[in-house]
């Protein structure tokens, strides 16, 4: 983590049951070389106390606004001038609600405006909170406003709920600190204006009311990719399966469930978009006529036949319409337990794309429901060479996402250098 070495980082620390969090992420602050100072609100000193965080960082905490003695010296101007990035974790629903309307009633959102460093947000509340449309309003204006918001993530939470709300663990807030100043690299300034079509996560194929055939994707790498192209400047659409994810600030989601349902949607997005990425695993089969009331199981038979028959290849259909039109550049995905290459080059070249991300699901700790992965990128460029590749090693999906919408704005270049005038 050398990109946060020396980095003067204030955190900022707000009213929530995730606050615990705060002294573990303030410890690996540390470990990785950053210089940290704490600013908590009131209500955070209920959680965790402001020794604890002194303890940690070396340094005193901050907490009141009107603190006569610091104030003497504008101290809350010489911590705003202070920071390199503001991190907010755990940002609560009251938190960004005040900074979304401008407010400044106490230190923390005082210096949120005061200052002009990089700020960061990482949410965390109910998940029936961040949902509410309000909190999505706020969220979208904090982006606007230049925040970036980190999560939340999905899971158990604190009062009993499941569902999206959680603060990201303080080690996968680290490893995104760590990306940002790659993010300013002029490449990816290319995206911005940019019309993005993702599609992610499994479809359902009914059998009857009941039951269904899938399959085990997360939608992690399709949500992974559909955020790192909003933080990019790209106008997003993410045309998603049955997922326990939260949207993405700044994405458009389209929620689907069958392979058909997917076709229909994903034909519609990219009539007028300039990149459709494939990311979903789609059904290739789907049972010819479902059930229309759930199938019993009898005693006379210990075997149930089902007739199944192929779905739209909806990547293949979008990949010959761009032939004809020139656009959108069309990336696959290609999840493979053997013979990865080999496979991956057959598709890249059987269904006509432009580009393919293969990767080995076999493998412990990758793919399928994992946080992490690596893959191999396929491409053929414009002068008819045989094709490229490119490597990714083992890394979270959103550094690999990262990484993969770098090679598709290469791709973007290298088409618009050779188009005619």
């Amino acid at each position: 983590m050398s990109t946060l070495l020396g980095k003067r980082i204030l955190l900022g620390i707000s009213a929530g049951i995730a606050a615990y969090k705060s002294a573990h992420l303030a410890r690996l602050l540390k470990k990785a070389g950053a210089e940290v100072r704490v600013v908590m609100t009131e209500g955070a000193q209920a959680f965790i106390t402001p020794l604890t965080l002194q303890a940690l960082t070396g340094e005193a905490v901050r907490t009141s606004l009107l603190d006569p003695e610091a104030e003497a010296g504008m101290g809350h101007i010489e911590l705003a001038r202070w920071a390199e990035l503001i991190l907010v974790a755990p940002g609560t629903a009251d938190l960004m609600a005040r900074l979304a309307h401008g407010q400044a009633d106490d230190l923390l959102t005082t210096l949120c405006l005061a200052s002009q460093a990089e700020r960061v947000m990482a949410p965390a509340m109910n998940q029936a909170m961040w949902r509410h449309p309000a909190t999505q309003r706020n969220a979208r204006q904090l982006e606007l406003d230049g925040w970036r918001l980190l999560g939340p993530d999905a899971g158990d939470q604190a009062c009993g709920d499941v569902g999206p709300g959680r603060m990201l663990e303080p080690e996968s807030l680290i490893v995104e600190l760590s990306l940002f100043p790659a993010a300013t690299t002029t490449s990816r300034a290319d995206a911005s204006g940019l019309k993005v079509v993702i599609t992610a996560g499994p479809t359902r194929e009914p059998i009857d009311p009941v039951r269904y055939l899938s399959n085990h994707s997360s939608g992690k790498m399709g949500y992974a990719l559909a955020e790192a192209a909003a933080r990019l400047g790209a106008e997003v659409t993410l045309i998603s399966g049955p997922v326990n994810l939260p949207t993405p600030v700044g994405v458009t989601r389209i929620d689907v469930t069958s392979a058909l349902d997917m076709f229909e949607a994903a034909n519609h997005q990219a009539e007028n978009s300039d990149v459709f990425i494939g990311c979903a695993a789609v059904a290739d089969y789907r049972v010819a006529k479902a059930a229309e009331h759930k199938i019993k199981k009898t005693s006379d038979r210990d075997d149930l036949t089902l007739t199944l028959v192929k779905n739209p290849d909806i990547i293949a259909e979008i990949a010959a319409r761009a032939r004809s039109t020139g656009y959108p550049l069309v990336v696959g995905f290609a999840a493979e337990t053997r013979d990865v290459e080999t496979y991956a080059n057959d598709k890249l070249t059987r269904k006509g794309l432009d580009m393919i991300v293969a990767n080995d699901v076999s493998q412990d700790g990758l793919g399928f429901g994992s946080d992490h992965n690596a893959a191999l990128l396929l491409w053929r460029d414009t002068s008819g060479h045989p094709t490229q590749r490119r490597e990714l090693p083992t890394q979270t999906k959103s550094e690999m996402a990262v990484a993969i919408l770098d090679t598709i704005l290469e791709r973007l270049a290298e088409r618009q250098d050779t188009t005619p005038p």
